[in-house]
């Protein structure tokens, strides 16, 4: 997604506009959409028109049409947005208050606007628009003496660092050049890891090379971390994964990501974060019950006694049709952020997301025990549009 413009006043009214570049930028504006916002984009619309003649005929034009959003329809296998409403600003070819269905196209812009832009909605946008926050996994494509390191997205492949060292060939009775080139070449690819994968985001680091050099790149990789006592490095060794590739040009990553090794490692790494919460949730819940709580009002109170270490919460709820209804789940996000808590959204597209759902889309892991709620739990929690 691309951010175009963004205008939001203090009182939080305001708007932005955007422009999808991916399939998966449909299910972040569907989750930014809500009934009452304006939505002003190009759509196609059927008019009638009548010749001198008098014989009617029908044409589609294209036009800008802003409209108030009424209804939101998407299709998940198709990500497909179609979003109807009555019109708000009359032209030639639509009257004031005439119902017009848009669909949303990729690579054309939208602008969209609120009376009120929560923090939610706010940080879907950064999301969406973080190219980094998206590269779940970081690729090493290196030969003797060329790495060029990229982070993959769901969409693209960006180069991040090239590095070039000349090694002298060995030579008979002396390896001394060769092997110092060697570490000098290695150090580089080190720093550059070091330098442009932020770790909390990637979730798995390929690293590959004809031959042996990749094998030799670990070795040396891990005996610096070790030497050094790189804790970065060290605590994530696992996320490292040696594969075979035919060079060390970027071309050779296409043939690394359709390795059927590592696309089923692969297939693991998209809401690997979540997954991993809603394990550690359901392992709080049967071994020390009191660190685990979920539905609304469970939460809120564990909230309000700031015991909230992690806040599993679903995207589904932010799409709840009644304002306070979401703005409590809103409310929630906000203090278990200001009170220094974790908060984990899930996507309800996603296995782990649909798992929370059944727990009335909202849990929480407490820094401390809190004595059984007697309280029946609120119903609300589990309503959604």
């Amino acid at each position: 997604m691309k951010l175009i413009h963004k205008d939001i006043e203090k009182d939080n009214a305001g708007q932005v506009t955007l422009v999808p570049e991916e399939a998966e930028d449909m299910w972040h504006t569907y989750n930014l959409l809500q009934v009452g916002d304006s939505l002003r984009a190009s759509t196609i619309r059927k008019v009638q028109t009548e010749s001198n003649t008098g014989s009617v005929g029908s044409s589609r034009v294209r036009t800008t049409l802003t409209i108030c959003v009424e209804t939101i329809d998407f299709d998940s296998q198709a990500c497909q947005l179609r979003v109807k409403g009555t019109n708000l600003e009359e032209n030639q070819y639509v009257k004031m208050g005439a119902y017009h269905t848009i669909e949303l196209e990729l690579n054309r812009k939208f602008t969209l606007a609120k009376k009120s832009w929560d923090s939610v909605v706010l940080d879907r946008i950064e999301q969406a628009c973080d190219v980094t926050q998206k590269a779940d996994v970081a690729a090493v494509v290196m030969q003797e003496g060329l790495a060029n390191l990229v982070l993959v997205t769901p969409a693209m492949t960006l180069l991040r660092a090239k590095v070039e060292v000349t090694i002298p060939r060995k030579r008979r009775g002396s390896c001394t050049q060769h092997e110092k080139a060697l570490e000098r070449f290695y150090e580089a690819v080190m720093q550059a890891i070091l330098r442009h994968i932020n770790f909390d985001v990637v979730k798995c680091i390929l690293v590959a090379s004809p031959g042996f050099v990749k094998d030799q790149f670990i070795a040396y990789l891990f005996k610096e971390a070790v030497r050094q006592d790189n804790k970065t490095l060290l605590e994530n060794r696992p996320k490292f994964m040696l594969v075979h590739s035919s060079s060390g040009h970027k071309y050779s990553l296409k043939e690394i990501l359709s390795d059927p090794t590592v696309t089923s490692r692969l297939s693991d790494t998209k809401a690997a974060g979540e997954v991993k919460a809603l394990e550690d949730f359901y392992k709080m819940l049967q071994h020390e019950p009191d660190r685990a709580f979920y539905g609304l009002a469970h939460v809120e109170k564990a909230t309000d006694a700031l015991a909230v270490d992690t806040l599993l919460i679903s995207d589904k709820l932010f799409r709840h049709q009644d304002v306070p209804t979401r703005s409590r789940y809103v409310r929630l996000v906000d203090n278990v952020r200001d009170n220094g808590g974790n908060v984990r959204i899930f996507s309800s597209l996603h296995v782990s997301g649909e798992q929370l759902t059944q727990l009335s889309g909202v849990a929480a892991i407490l820094r401390f025990p809190i004595a059984d709620l007697s309280e029946p739990e609120d119903d609300s929690s589990s309503d959604e549009d």
